[in-house]
């Protein structure tokens, strides 16, 4: 760190890299791009290099790291480069449920469509609690609110995805389409 601090570049480039596979996961799941992520995981980055100098607490690198990432994903999506997808099920409606494994990968596609519904700010709030199991405090630092706003954006956050996924379990399985 005291490398990387002083302008070392190769010292810059071993603490990225211990850190960049996780700050680009983080950043997949709020900005639900990979080009996105990757571009607010590069812009994080360069904010560091910037920054480094000037960071107080060496040890806190990890946090501070998040919050510069959150910072550029909130950036990329004030831009507009996220991109929609619709989905179309084709499941038969007399097909039986999915057990297993597969009900596991199931249940994560449900959480990721119910993730891509809710608002970015919500999103942030709960990819960082649940994915990364910070504390609401740390949270809310990362997102730079207070501790009040980030339980509240945390709850709505529950609330909506109790919701999405509750009218996903009550949407017909199939679409009847017949294919010939």
């Amino acid at each position: 760190m005291i490398r990387a601090r002083g302008g070392d570049r190769d010292a810059f480039s071993e603490l990225a890299a211990r850190s960049v596979g996780r700050l680009t996961a983080v950043a997949r799941m709020i900005l639900r791009d990979e080009y996105a992520a990757q571009e607010a995981v590069q812009e994080a980055f360069i904010e560091a290099w910037r920054s480094l100098p000037g960071l107080r607490e060496p040890e806190r690198f990890e946090a501070w790291m998040r919050r510069l990432l959150v910072r550029a994903c909130f950036k990329g999506l004030r831009r507009g480069k996220r991109v929609e997808a619709v989905e179309i099920h084709l499941t038969p409606a007399d097909e039986p449920a999915i057990v297993g494994r597969e009900g596991q990968i199931d249940l994560h596609d449900e959480l990721e469509r119910g993730l891509a519904r809710i608002p970015a700010e919500q999103r942030v709030a709960v990819v960082l609690v649940y994915y990364l199991d910070l504390p609401v405090a740390d949270a809310a630092q990362a997102m730079g609110v207070p501790v009040g706003t980030a339980k509240s954006r945390l709850n709505r956050a529950t609330q909506a995805l109790r919701a999405v996924l509750d009218a996903d379990e009550r949407r017909p399985s199939g679409l009847g389409v017949q294919v010939r």
